[in-house]
């Protein structure tokens, strides 16, 4: 097991680590009694590889079986032991762990996301099988952060949630235009038109994306109300009462920063609001880790606070409130996962074995990201005027 049992020794202090190697021979990395996790490797060259490359390697290993989890515990409470002993704090040497300076030099390379790259990036995870996403998303297909006004809301109602919540923050009205930068199938889009009478264009770069949100739109009657554009924000040029973008700035890349918060204020009205919902850092800039940007984000990039607010500030907006939602995401990620997880043989038979551990490691590694490792959710508002939004925050709470 050396020399990665150097590293082990050092690294787990919290609960128990168990290495069956290809001879059978059990190796211990022992902190606490429990959790106890036992893992088998069937490549020999798994130990120096996951000691070069933790962040890449250890993901393939786990798709293409050569890591296999030992019953009773699965994907999920391995990376959870091993990412709660890498947690964010200020004396842990291993947080940033397989960051390498290769890595995150890739990375720098990979943000600049041009027009053409930027759509290449979206069909590569949102035009997969639209039968996989009815498997783990809510009915309104909404794939982002929910909000959890209680720990027994399930996964309907706690979307249902966020998007009342982001309503609210827009303080809409009737006779608005509305803008949804980065619109998905279109169920936020949706919610705004029903809940305010306000007309909607989502822009989307994902052909599949597009054609279940026109559907929706047809099937609700309200093609007059609610547009659906397969277009890049960049090429937008009308000005809206209302700007709206949830979980698309990770992808536009870390330098498009400015591009973005410019576009939105010369395309916000003087009285105007936008509201940016997006996944982000607590612990400051870092890069996205190897094995997601090649498997599932290509791309994307979740920017800290710092990153955020430098940009924002450059374009002349007012950040007139900013909410971090901090576990709310891991909750909903486990809700995905477990819904994954019981529709295991559906999604194998839409791909296969590979894919599902694939997608089974994803959302795993995200879940432990959010509990451990930093990552948050930020909603900001913005607008070009102090005095556009209510000076308090009752509002908020207005039916």
């Amino acid at each position: 097991m050396f020399p990665l049992s150097i590293l082990l020794n050092k690294l787990i202090k919290y609960g128990t680590l168990n290495i069956i190697d290809t001879k059978g021979k059990k190796y211990c990395f022992k902190g606490t009694n429990n959790p106890e996790v036992t893992i088998r490797f069937h490549d020999k060259s798994l130990l120096w590889k996951i000691l070069l490359r933790p962040d890449l390697i250890a993901g393939e290993a786990y798709m293409n079986g050569s890591l296999t989890i030992e019953p009773p515990h699965d994907i999920f409470d391995f990376l959870n032991l091993f990412t709660k002993n890498m947690e964010w704090r200020p004396n842990n040497p291993f947080h940033l762990m397989g960051g390498d300076p290769y890595n995150r030099f890739k990375g720098w390379l990979s943000q600049k996301n041009p027009v053409a790259q930027s759509k290449k990036n979206v069909a590569h995870h949102y035009d997969l099988s639209s039968q996989l996403y009815d498997l783990f998303l809510d009915a309104d297909r909404q794939y982002s952060c929910a909000y959890y006004l209680s720990p027994d809301d399930s996964l309907e109602q706690a979307q249902l949630n966020k998007k009342n919540l982001i309503s609210h923050k827009l303080l809409l009205k009737d006779n608005h235009k509305i803008l949804d930068i980065g619109s998905g199938w279109g169920g936020l889009a949706i919610h705004i038109h029903k809940t305010s009478g306000a007309q909607v264009t989502g822009l989307t770069l994902s052909e599949e994306q597009l054609k279940i949100a026109r559907e929706k739109a047809v099937k609700e009657n309200i093609t007059d109300a609610v547009k659906f554009e397969l277009n890049d924000y960049r090429h937008i040029e009308e000005k809206f009462d209302r700007i709206v973008s949830v979980g698309m700035f990770e992808h536009v890349g870390r330098k498009n920063h400015q591009i973005f918060f410019d576009k939105i204020y010369s395309r916000l009205k003087d009285n105007g609001v936008a509201l940016v919902h997006t996944i982000g850092r607590a612990d400051g800039p870092g890069a996205t880790d190897p094995w997601t940007r090649k498997y599932i984000f290509p791309g994307g990039y979740a920017p800290s606070l710092s990153e955020i607010s430098k940009a924002i500030e450059k374009s002349g907006l007012y950040i007139t409130d900013i909410e971090v939602l901090r576990l709310h995401y891991a909750m909903t990620l486990e809700d995905w996962r477990k819904r994954v997880v019981e529709n295991k043989n559906k999604i194998i038979n839409l791909y296969d074995e590979k894919f599902y551990r694939m997608w089974e490691f994803y959302l795993s590694s995200a879940e432990c990201a959010f509990r451990h490792l930093g990552h948050v959710v930020f909603q900001f508002q913005l607008a070009k005027k102090q005095d556009a939004v209510p000076l308090d925050r009752k509002y908020l709470n207005d039916e």
